[in-house]
């Protein structure tokens, strides 16, 4: 099910402890799944039990994004699922390197 997102907005799985928030997001909805689940927006609807996952998970205070770099989601509780944008599964953004301080 597609979402209407903004940047601010928390997310939630449905089926783990993962929680994010949106920092940027297109104006159009997205399919955002978390563990292969459709995200929430609200604890509140949280239900079932997450899929069995082999590989770590999210991570608190990281950042996820898109190969487009359309979307990106800050982590603010660690879990098993990942989360993807129509089945892409979004990637670790990297750290800008700081500037030469010569």
């Amino acid at each position: 099910m597609p979402l209407s997102l903004k940047p601010g907005t928390r997310i939630f799985s449905a089926v783990d402890s993962t929680e994010l928030i949106v920092v940027k997001v297109p104006t159009t909805p997205i399919d955002l799944t978390i563990g292969g689940v459709p995200a929430v927006l609200s604890a509140a609807e949280k239900n079932g039990t997450a899929p069995a996952t082999s590989t770590g998970g999210t991570a608190i205070g990281k950042r996820y994004t898109n190969a487009g770099a359309t979307v990106e989601l800050l982590c603010t509780k660690p879990g098993p699922g990942f989360p993807a944008i129509d089945g892409e599964v979004l990637v670790l953004k990297e750290a800008r390197p700081l500037p030469a301080s010569d």
